[in-house]
């Protein structure tokens, strides 16, 4: 998530098999497109060895959270959910890099929630305390597509690992079970949402400053205006509207061109 993992990190148990091309059944079109978690930096990422990167890029030295707060965080939320398959909710680079192995993907649709860039960046990701950045955040109102991926119960509570390291690794979001439509049925899906009580997510932002740190935030991640350009490309690829995030690209690059 913030660099090329340490090679001698031990990594997460995986399965000894590629996805399986019957995951596609529902979209066909859509193999190829997500990466393999066994090649996924995602998989082994350890933010603890990121902790002396975030603070040289002036981050706070309680950017995440400890091992064990977060190990017992997702026991508490999943309980006995990792008996059976688990359903995990995907709104931006989760879509095409999920970094765990998944026996099903949908497209899925949940109302209540909405995409958006509100997850203020000033840690050094995408954005630092002179520029800041911003990344993709679900918070409340209208509806937002993407994708549902199933993880079979067998495998569970590897693979939700892996997704809770990534997306729980610090304060910011809150991890729901939530309604999801798909064309084969609803489903109740694991989605992070953005936590509102957090001075990083920012969901008010008025839209000169949202264009402004698009434009100008760039951490060791790369640029936020990379952010926004990946995003586009895949949702496109994958055939997922987002008409406001397509009027902002183009916002930001005109604020770029003055």
């Amino acid at each position: 998530m913030l660099a090329a993992p340490n090679p001698t990190a031990p990594p997460i148990r995986k399965r000894p098999m590629p996805i399986d091309p019957a995951a596609f059944r529902h979209h066909p079109r859509l193999q190829g497109q997500i990466t393999d978690p066994d090649t996924s930096f995602f998989r082994t990422f350890s933010p603890a060895e990121f902790d002396n990167v975030i603070r040289e890029q002036g981050g706070r030295a309680d950017w995440r959270y400890p091992d064990e707060v977060r190990t017992a965080m997702m026991a508490e939320t999943l309980g006995d959910r990792l008996n059976d398959d688990i359903w995990v909710f995907g709104y931006g680079s989760l879509m095409w890099d999920p970094g765990f192995h998944f026996s099903e993907i949908r497209r899925a649709r949940i109302t209540g929630y909405r995409r958006a860039m509100a997850l203020y960046d000033a840690q050094g990701a995408r954005g630092t305390a002179e520029a800041p950045g911003l990344m993709a955040a679900l918070v409340e109102g209208g509806t937002v597509d993407g994708v549902v991926f199933r993880i079979d119960a067998a495998h569970a509570a590897d693979e939700v690992e892996v997704v809770w390291r990534r997306e729980m690794v610090g304060p910011g979001y809150l991890a729901r079970f939530l309604p999801a439509e798909t064309d084969q049925g609803r489903v109740e899906a694991l989605a992070f949402v953005g936590d509102t009580t957090q001075e990083d997510i920012r969901p008010d932002l008025p839209r000169a400053d949202i264009v402004r740190y698009i434009a100008t935030g760039e951490g060791i991640l790369g640029s936020s205006l990379d952010y926004l350009r990946n995003m586009l490309i895949h949702f496109r690829e994958m055939g997922i509207p987002d008409p406001d995030l397509e009027a902002l690209m183009d916002e930001v690059l005109a604020y770029r061109a003055d």
